[in-house]
């Protein structure tokens, strides 16, 4: 393939998803120095990826509101035709991708082999490896029609100065020289979820132990935070426990997330800004498993899961236990994590405990 001036990367899915692509975003600026990089993501998320120096400029596409429309899809890719890309790379699998990307009439299209008919909407297409491959390395699959062989390039977010900056002002009302703990009891799906009261335990725990403690809740996910703040309960130590739900935007969040000295988390979204900036993660897995491939990475991350047969019960979750249960999560006791916080922390565990 030749030299390419203008490329697309499509990733609409989760956040989580729009996060792990930038691997591969990294990996085609470096092939292509003096490309043009457009990244089209789902609706809310274009200013959290607005400062990263690979992409020339972040899209959004309204998949959930005013786009949701196979017709509307079609005609989002007729837009795109405009714009003179001469690559386009969809890192995401559903049947409206492959509309928008055969709508695009883009020369060179690169997509995944399954399903089917992504053979129809595609130039070149790839293995996934699903069972073989994490995430990222899946991704960069992508990138062997243009000779970019692995491994993945380390990812890295890098995040507006503004929203640095109120992360800053943030935290400067936090308790001082102190760990800061950043809980984020929410999830898109219920049963990816840690049970509310046993966030409450670590956020009393941390407290206790003198940590500051800030809970996190994305949109919609805002009764979550206040339930754990106010379970929490009352007392001098609760002085040092901050409800954050619905107080940040997303990069704002991210630039938090990034200064925290340890962050307990379900499998979600902001997860993956926690592990790629280096912040010490602790992930509750219960429907979904490592071997998926969407798990914290690197030495600073622990991922806390029960062994049930059950497990995984799919890709995402459901919006209820299949088997009636919740045992995935419910077998993950506030101690277990406690016990894996304070190895994070330095704490003393002698002088340390979690009741459950």
């Amino acid at each position: 393939m030749s030299e390419f001036k203008k490329i697309g990367v499509w990733q609409t899915a989760f956040l989580g998803d729009a996060v792990l692509t930038l691997p591969l975003i990294t990996a085609l600026k470096e092939r292509y120095p003096e490309a043009e990089i457009h990244f089209f993501v789902r609706k809310g998320f274009g200013e959290l990826f607005s400062a990263q120096p690979e992409i020339a400029e972040v899209h959004e596409f309204d998949k959930r509101g005013e786009q949701k429309t196979l017709g509307d899809a079609r005609r989002y890719g007729k837009q795109i035709r405009k714009m003179g890309l001469d690559l386009w790379i969809s890192t995401h699998a559903s049947f409206r991708s492959a509309a928008v990307a055969r709508a695009t009439g883009i020369k060179k299209r690169i997509g995944y082999k399954s399903p089917w008919y992504n053979r129809l909407a595609y130039h070149k297409v790839v293995d996934r490896r699903f069972d073989e491959l994490e995430e990222i390395e899946r991704l960069h699959q992508l990138l062997l029609p243009l000779g970019i062989e692995p491994p993945a390039p380390e990812p890295k977010v890098v995040l507006p100065e503004l929203a640095k900056g109120v992360a800053e002002a943030v935290l400067a009302m936090q308790p001082k020289d102190v760990p800061i703990v950043g809980l984020h009891p929410g999830s898109t799906w219920p049963t990816k979820c840690w049970p509310i009261e046993y966030y409450a335990v670590i956020a009393r725990a941390a407290a206790s132990a003198g940590c500051g403690v800030m809970i996190f809740a994305g949109p919609g996910e805002e009764e979550a935070s206040a339930k754990v703040r106010q379970l929490a309960g009352r007392g001098v130590h609760s002085l040092r426990i901050t409800d954050m739900g619905g107080k940040l935007k997303l990069p704002e969040l991210a630039a938090v997330i990034g200064r925290l000295d340890a962050y307990v988390t379900n499998d979600s979204g902001p997860m993956h800004l926690a592990w790629m900036q280096k912040t010490p993660t602790l992930a509750m897995f219960g429907p979904t498993v490592r071997k998926l491939g969407f798990f914290p990475r690197g030495d600073h991350s622990v991922v806390l899961e029960s062994e049930l047969e059950c497990r995984p019960c799919g890709l995402h979750g459901h919006e209820t236990c299949p088997e009636k249960h919740h045992k995935c999560m419910t077998e993950i006791t506030p101690q277990m994590a406690w016990d894996a916080l304070i190895a994070m922390l330095g704490l003393d565990r002698r002088e340390q405990g979690a009741d459950s």
